[in-house]
């Protein structure tokens, strides 16, 4: 904690600190082929298509108030991560946000754009149980 406040008064001077964690979740639909009924003696034909279609939600919760913001996105990667960090700096324009999130590779991307009220903090690795947007 006492790093988070060292670079809010380097950075952002006079701003609240507001904690939030932020994770991404995928809902998505894969189909393929399975088995069906036929009477004896007949061997069906099933013409299917594996199919893979996903989203991602992505959202970024303060324990703290209870306030969330949430985005869904069709892809999981650096560009969207930039996107919703943009998103969660807008809402909250006057605060200063420390944002504890996993160690996804498009987390530690040298191409992310992080906004200026927002600071970066890693968790663990494996340890899921220390992000409280995990239930989200």
């Amino acid at each position: 904690m006492q790093e988070i406040r060292k670079k809010v008064e380097v950075n952002q001077k006079n701003k609240k600190i507001r904690i939030m964690f932020c994770d991404e979740a995928r809902f998505g639909l894969i189909d393929c082929k399975c088995k069906c009924w036929a009477p004896k003696g007949v061997r069906p034909e099933i013409f299917t298509k594996l199919t893979r279609q996903y989203t991602y939600a992505y959202a970024a919760v303060s324990p703290q108030d209870g306030e969330m913001v949430s985005l869904v996105l069709p892809y999981a990667n650096t560009e969207a991560m930039t996107l919703f960090l943009s998103e969660v700096s807008a809402r909250f324009k006057d605060d200063y946000i420390a944002l504890f999130m996993d160690q996804a590779g498009w987390h530690k991307s040298k191409e992310l754009a992080i906004p200026e009220n927002i600071g970066i903090e890693f968790l663990p690795p494996y340890s899921p149980q220390l992000n409280p947007a995990e239930h989200v």
